[in-house]
């Protein structure tokens, strides 16, 4: 079980790579189901993937303050929201079709209110000396 948890990691972690890269492919979601492997599958794995870049971007701030940007939020609420509506429309059974409604229902709320909104972080912070304390 430890190498399929490891497998579908390292599957799920290439696909939030190309995520970060391609705008149509979500990244968070991908790098949260990988994150969930490799900490299944093991923990030298684990606390290698908590310190890549694509971690510490997308995933940092949820994982420590239940927090996300603005943007990240959108990128995720997309992606299910038309899978979720594909399923809809595809489904012809009208307890199924109250389900996907009530489960997008509680998707946006869950984003909305129990998710807090944080602005993006600059790529790089400036450090500008007090000229006021100086000689």
């Amino acid at each position: 079980m430890k190498y399929i948890y490891l497998t579908l990691g390292f599957i799920f972690f290439g696909l939030g790579a190309l995520g970060a890269i391609l705008p149509v492919l979500p990244t968070t979601p991908f790098l949260l189901v990988a994150s969930f492997c490799f900490a299944r599958g093991s923990d030298r794995f684990h606390a290698w993937f908590i310190s890549t870049k694509l971690y510490q971007k997308h995933l940092n701030n949820f994982m420590k303050n239940r927090a996300m940007t603005l943007k990240a939020k959108c990128s995720i609420l997309a992606f299910a929201s038309t899978m979720l509506i594909l399923s809809f429309v595809m489904m012809n059974n009208i307890y199924g079709r109250i389900a996907i409604i009530c489960i997008i229902l509680f998707k946006y709320y869950y984003f909305c209110f129990r998710i807090t909104t944080i602005k993006p972080e600059s790529p790089r912070s400036e450090v500008r000396p007090n000229i006021e304390n100086c000689g």
